[in-house]
């Protein structure tokens, strides 16, 4: 019997891979990814020059990603169908050999695999390998401790309404903020109603080539969806 493992990258840099996950890669005779269609993905970029001649490479391509809202009923039924159909390739591969699924940053928090975990149990033995995040690169990158003390640190997606986005920005002590792309506009009005906009970093392409670490204010156009926007702690007051 084989087992499905879910191998966490870390935040880009190769160098900040798990030696677990960097021996289970290079080891592998399966390697499955995601990536959108037409691109080599991510994940994939990371492990160049890691695999094993001869491995077979099993790419799961999103059939979307940004063409339909999250909140359509089509989205949510066309990625289902995108996930059950790769848990079964995977279980069937597992059935007889060990298949290595990579997943950007730490695979257990807001990673893709978890859709496939969750359809795979009781179907085959899995095995997780925890990661880095990204968001720990990139408050890395900025040259800031994230919190001090005390602080609260609240996690959020530019996804969520403005509403909410500023009432988060204004209960917490520090922020992190994912997803950003298109949402920008709309996640600076939040941070300006909740008084944190001039506090605010912007990062794109954390602890990768091309690395920008860069104050929000002072970014126009258009941001990558995967940039990560910062607002540091500064230590919780009696």
């Amino acid at each position: 019997m084989g087992k499905v493992i879910c191998a966490g990258l870390g935040p880009g840099d190769p160098d900040l891979m798990s030696v677990r996950s960097h021996r289970l890669i290079t080891g592998a005779r399966h390697i499955a990814y995601f990536r959108k269609a037409g691109r080599q993905g991510q994940a994939r970029a990371i492990v160049e020059g890691m695999l094993a001649e001869g491995v077979t490479e099993h790419a799961m391509e999103y059939p979307v990603t940004t063409e339909i809202h999250f909140s359509d009923p089509e989205y949510n039924r066309v990625l289902a169908e995108f996930y059950d159909r790769w848990a079964v390739t995977l279980a069937e591969i597992a059935k007889s050999k060990d298949v290595v699924v990579l997943c950007e940053g730490d695979p257990f928090l807001y990673g893709s695999y978890m859709h496939l975990y969750t359809r795979l149990q009781g179907r085959a033995a899995q095995e997780i390998v925890p990661g880095i995040t990204g968001m720990s690169g990139c408050w890395t990158a900025s040259g800031q401790p994230i919190t001090w003390g005390d602080d609260v640190l609240t996690v959020a997606m530019a996804t969520l309404s403005e509403d909410e986005l500023a009432e988060r920005a204004a209960n917490t002590d520090a922020l992190v903020v994912m997803k950003i792309g298109r949402n920008l506009p709309k996640l600076r009005r939040a941070l300006e109603r909740a008084g944190r906009a001039e506090d605010a970093w912007l990062v794109e392409r954390g602890t990768m080539p091309g690395q920008t670490v860069q104050k929000l204010s002072e970014i126009d156009g258009e941001v990558p969806y995967f940039s990560i926007v910062l607002v540091h702690g500064q230590g919780r007051r009696p």
